[in-house]
């Protein structure tokens, strides 16, 4: 078991947590207050109905009379036709409530996850934002619409079958009193155990899940490796440890259910034993006895849930930490009262009141380290963009090519200094006016599922079918789209996981195109697509990329040899800059990156910088 499952297990009842609750559960306070009451109804119910068993046995069995009888079974069938309202109506509410705050829950977790910033997600596993927004908050619902109720309705039946007992015979009731304490702390002891092994097959179970996976996604790896038997070895270390927790939870289960029975059945032999005597000596009636060993029956299964809920609020107490951890988790990059005010937001923008781009960029004495980092990447940098200058950034894989175009796009912000756009500094306006006009094809570019069409026109909604297949036939992607199944309408899978990574550039790419930005930025974008493609693609980018403000992060330098500066990044640091010819010239660091790679084009082979 790792570090969080044994943090979550030791976890103790924290009211802190419990209290960020109240802002969750406020917009169904109605619902909520609706079927406790209806909850008790019902529990009510079930403390009157031995009531009625006791008023049948003395008025219509021991005197084997019918007298009354008509009345008495009208009221019974009309409690009871009550009872199954309350039921019907307690569980309608608090599906309601299950899935309307489920949903609510997901829904802000969604929508907050689309306002974090870039290092939110470069520090953070998908699994882990998965298992919060999915997992996580459906036990928290669960929890408010079903367990919280289940807990208010064996509390008041216990209550108040306590007080009925005390009223009708209070001697009778002690008798099943000083059980109840018994079986109260055996389910305490025996709850909190089964739910800290039940964790642990949950654990590996999960295990066991992700075993699967990997074997089935690693199947060829394995057989080209030749580690089937190491392979099979672990899974039967997995899931031997799965047996092993799965045996102690039913050893468990089997010593704690008999020791409850027992207890009942020991209640239940006390109170025939001295109801036998009392009705004999005429102290008390046979429909009397019969209650109280109903209630000695039925009293102590609400005792054991008692403890069960209450052991899984302790458990559902990690998902709440967990979700509003995600909720509270600031952002990185936000903007002022003052630029929303004006510009508006990602989910209200306002327009209207957006200035058009030019696309100068400026780098004013920026100083920047990443929000996880220690030291500093950039130190007192300046540099000067004018708008349409076409700026390629190069340098060995892990060098930090990527940070100055997240800092000129404002993924990140400088820890220190301005970056100034079309001569403001960015900060004043708003991320999405900035993100709008932005133009990004990664090196792993994402589609969505959908046809190649809708995914093209994810750069600009608004765009007709020509304008999209116009935006393909610049990057050559129509020649990919004719081959496929149904052209421009054939599906691209979930995470285009249909098309090859190089086709799913190429409609990436498309997809920039039509958004006409003044600003963009090519993240590798060719590394992907073969050397007939990427000449179609230079020919295009070169007509394309006129007149606007671009970033080319190459690992060919082939590629970038007309670019108007080049950036030379090493280490994080940027050491060289300038046009081609005059890094050449300078016999530096440029000079033996461009030297080996036209060595190896020569010869065949290609490295990636």
């Amino acid at each position: 078991m790792d570090e969080h499952e044994n943090t979550q297990i030791k976890k103790n009842f924290d009211v802190k947590i419990w209290k960020k609750l109240i802002p969750i559960a406020a917009p169904f306070k109605k619902h909520i207050l609706l079927a406790a009451f209806v909850m008790l109804i019902s529990a009510g119910i079930d403390i009157l109905l031995p009531l009625f068993q006791s008023h049948a046995v003395d008025n219509f069995i021991v005197p084997q009379s019918t007298d009354g009888l008509w009345g008495f079974a009208a009221l019974f069938a009309a409690v009871l036709l009550l009872q199954g309202a309350a039921v019907t109506a307690f569980s309608r509410l608090c599906m309601y409530i299950e899935m309307r705050l489920g949903c609510d829950l997901k829904r802000k977790a969604f929508i907050h996850l689309q306002e974090l910033s870039f290092s939110y997600y470069n520090t953070t596993p998908v699994g882990y934002i998965l298992a919060r927004v999915m997992s996580d908050t459906n036990r928290i619902a669960g929890m408010l619409a079903w367990s919280l109720i289940d807990l208010f309705w064996a509390l008041f039946y216990v209550l108040g079958v306590f007080g009925v007992m005390l009223v009708l015979n209070w001697k009778l009731a002690l008798l099943v009193v000083v059980v109840v304490p018994m079986v109260a702390l055996l389910s305490v002891a025996f709850e909190g155990k089964i739910l800290n092994v039940n964790r642990k097959v949950r654990a590996a179970n999960s295990r066991i899940t992700g075993a699967y996976n990997e074997g089935i996604t690693g199947a060829k790896t394995s057989k080209t490796l030749v580690i089937e038997d190491r392979i099979s070895g672990e899974f039967n270390d997995i899931t031997a440890n799965m047996r092993r927790q799965s045996m102690r939870l039913t050893r468990l289960n089997a010593t704690f259910v008999p020791i409850v029975v027992f207890f009942g059945s020991l209640a239940v032999a006390a109170v025939l034993v001295r109801g036998g005597y009392m009705v004999m000596d005429s102290a008390l009636e046979y429909g009397m006895l019969s209650a109280f060993i109903a209630y000695a029956l039925n009293i102590l299964e609400p005792v054991q849930n008692i403890a069960g809920i209450l052991a899984e609020f302790i458990a559902t107490q990690v998902n709440i930490e967990r979700v509003t951890t995600l909720l509270e988790h600031p952002c990185d990059i936000q903007d002022t009262e003052e630029v929303k005010a004006k510009y508006g937001d990602a989910f209200a923008p306002k327009q209207e009141n957006w200035e058009p781009i030019r696309g100068d960029i400026e780098f004013e004495h920026v100083w920047f380290k990443y929000p996880d980092g220690d030291e500093y990447v950039l130190e007192d940098f300046s540099l000067k963009i004018p708008a349409g200058t076409n700026v390629a950034i190069v340098g060995e894989t892990g060098a930090g090519k990527s940070t100055l175009v997240n800092l000129a796009c404002r993924f990140f912000e400088p820890t220190q200094g301005r970056v100034l756009i079309d001569g403001r500094d960015y900060r004043e306006r708003s991320q999405l006016w900035l993100h709008s006009h932005l133009g990004y094809v990664l090196q792993n570019p994402h589609l969505f599922s959908g046809t190649v069409r809708e995914n093209i026109r994810y750069g600009r909604l608004d765009a007709s079918d020509e304008e999209v297949e116009h935006a393909a036939k610049l990057v050559s992607a129509d020649v990919v789209v004719k081959k496929l199944e149904n052209g421009y309408d054939t599906e691209v899978g979930e995470g285009g996981d249909r098309l090859s990574t190089g086709e799913k550039q190429l409609v990436s790419f498309a997809r920039a195109v039509l958004a006409d930005p003044p600003i963009f930025v090519l993240d590798e974008a060719t590394s992907s697509i073969d050397t007939v493609t990427e000449q179609l693609i230079q020919d295009a980018i070169s007509h394309i990329l006129g007149g606007r403000t671009s970033f080319l992060i190459a690992h060919r330098l082939s590629t970038i040899r007309h670019a108007d500066l080049i950036l030379v990044v090493r280490d994080g640091k940027i050491i060289e800059q300038g046009r081609h010819e005059e890094l050449m010239d300078m016999r530096g660091y440029y000079h033996s990156l461009y030297t080996a790679m036209q060595i190896n084009e020569a010869s065949g082979a290609q490295i990636e910088i």
